[in-house]
């Protein structure tokens, strides 16, 4: 198991928490995937909605993550979960992790993304 998907499972049951980044006080999409990835691997300076996708991309391309094309447990998956609405998750490889704001906390959703994924990015060296 990729140290990612262990760290983001370590958070599963955190609540909930818009812009949180301690899993004792609550996490958000970001924040879970600082805690997993680390947090120089996140954007910084967003909105609950709305939000450019090639923006969101971009700042994360800064933060030194590799674009992927095929799917790896551990990646970091820039989704489009809504309306208007972006949206952070961690895949495990047999599914993704995420803060989930309807269910006020972090989860582990088995399956298939359930959103469309617009981008996936892994640490350097994880190929």
């Amino acid at each position: 198991m990729s140290a990612a998907v262990a760290a983001a499972r370590a958070a599963i049951g955190a609540r909930f928490r818009l812009h949180g980044r301690d899993p004792a006080t609550g996490l958000d999409c970001v924040g879970l995937v600082a805690l997993a990835l680390g947090e120089d691997a996140v954007p910084s300076g967003y909105a609950m909605r709305g939000g450019d996708p090639a923006r969101i991309a971009a700042l994360i391309d800064a933060c030194g993550l590799a674009r992927a094309q095929d799917a790896q447990a551990g990646d970091l998956l820039l989704c489009a979960s809504g309306p208007g609405q972006l949206h952070l998750a961690i895949d495990s490889g047999t599914g993704v992790i995420h803060a989930d704001a309807v269910l006020r906390r972090v989860v582990e959703r088995p399956g298939p993304v359930p959103w469309r994924v617009l981008g996936r990015w892994r640490q350097a060296g994880e190929d």
